[in-house]
């Protein structure tokens, strides 16, 4: 059972823990290509400048028009957690944050970091731990 979403309406970043219960050969991200995912925990630091409810109600939908690379993942996870985060540290430094303190790696360069020089803003984490309802 996935934990419920508490919003804070003046947040403007938003992290999204999802759970990949078996693994995948070909996944195609979009325009980025296929990949293959490990299962276990993915997590997606993301940003909306309005409206943060709206935009996390719509990634957690599974069938919708595939228009961010969230999208092609997520048929493919269970969202157990959904954090929203005030924005003063900004979404790069959130999302560098969130991998170093769970020691995560990428897993999909250039994932949902097409507007910044980040090498992603997905991170895949073998430490992390989700409760299983």
């Amino acid at each position: 059972m996935m934990k419920p979403v508490k919003y804070n309406s003046s947040d403007n970043l938003y992290a999204i823990k999802t759970v990949m219960t078996e693994d995948h050969s070909e996944i195609m991200i979009g325009k980025l290509g296929r990949f293959s995912f490990q299962k276990g925990i993915y997590v997606y630091v993301g940003s909306a400048k309005r409206n943060i409810q709206s935009r996390i109600e719509r990634h957690l939908k599974k069938e919708k028009k595939q228009r961010w690379h969230f999208d092609y993942l997520r048929p493919f996870v269970q969202v157990v957690e959904v954090e929203t985060f005030s924005g003063e540290e900004g979404e790069c430094q959130l999302f560098h944050r969130l991998m170093i303190e769970n020691k995560g790696s990428i897993p999909v360069r250039g994932f949902g970091s097409s507007d910044c020089k980040c090498r992603a803003h997905l991170f895949f984490s073998e430490t992390m731990e989700y409760e299983n309802e």
